[in-house]
């Protein structure tokens, strides 16, 4: 293979970790601006998004333009390399959703200033645990890339169950507090969109996490109503 290949993979490889950390930056600077009400942090969400929205045009255009050239060039690819960025692509495209879910979190500021009777309340424990280990999922899922960590990646696989532990443990809180009074049917229904879309950077995760084991090994990864399981790569 010629040259030049491995060294466009390798910066595509650099693009896409720090198109990871502009996304995470992102998500934590929505889920602050939620946190603290501030209309002012949720509209930079919305302008930040550009960025990532150029960049993930670039990435894809990029291995778009190698396997290209790869083909014209009649460059043999070998399997890693090809599987590096097929790799690549499919992240790049989960990452952009994971932004895509930020800018949705930051158009939720504006009814917790204004609105759905959550003027001044303050937010369950949970909730806050439950933002705080989406954003270490993200970071996790950056790092598994960066350094094409399997195991890593399998953490992340496991931590999705958290988050729908914690989305559940909201959902049973609010029912309780509304059967006392305590919390508005408008303002329970705020924690839960907040909730289901820090589920779905979860999930998110967990599809990039699967593309990192199968990229580092040849293994995919598939899901069980109770449980990971991982087929070998054949041959």
């Amino acid at each position: 293979m010629p040259q030049d290949f491995p060294k466009r993979i390798a910066q595509l490889s650099t693009d896409l970790e720090a198109q990871g950390r502009r996304v995470q930056a992102l998500l934590e600077l929505a889920l602050d601006a939620f946190f603290t009400r501030d209309s002012a942090k949720a509209a930079k969400v919305n302008s930040d998004d550009d960025a990532i929205d150029a960049a993930d045009v670039a990435i894809e255009k990029a291995c778009v333009a190698l396997l290209n050239d790869a083909t014209n060039e009649g460059a043999s690819l070998g399997e890693s390399d090809l599987r590096r960025v097929l790799t690549i692509v499919k992240v790049n495209n989960e990452l952009e959703r994971v932004a895509d879910v930020a800018v949705d979190l930051s158009d939720l500021v504006k009814p917790m200033v204004g609105g759905a009777g959550a003027a001044g309340r303050a937010f369950p424990a949970t909730f806050r645990m439950m933002a705080n280990s989406v954003i270490g999922i993200l970071r996790d899922t950056t790092t598994a890339f960066a350094r094409m960590d399997a195991p890593l990646a399998k953490v992340v696989l496991q931590s999705q169950h958290c988050v729908t532990a914690f989305k559940d443990a909201i959902i049973r809180d609010g029912e309780q507090q509304i059967a006392k009074g305590q919390m508005t049917i408008e303002f329970a229904f705020l924690l839960l969109e907040v909730a289901s879309q820090c589920e779905l950077v979860a999930d998110h995760c967990t599809n990039v996490a699967e593309q990192i084991i199968y990229s580092s090994t040849g293994a995919i990864v598939r899901h069980t109503p109770t449980q990971w399981i991982e087929i070998p790569r054949q041959g």
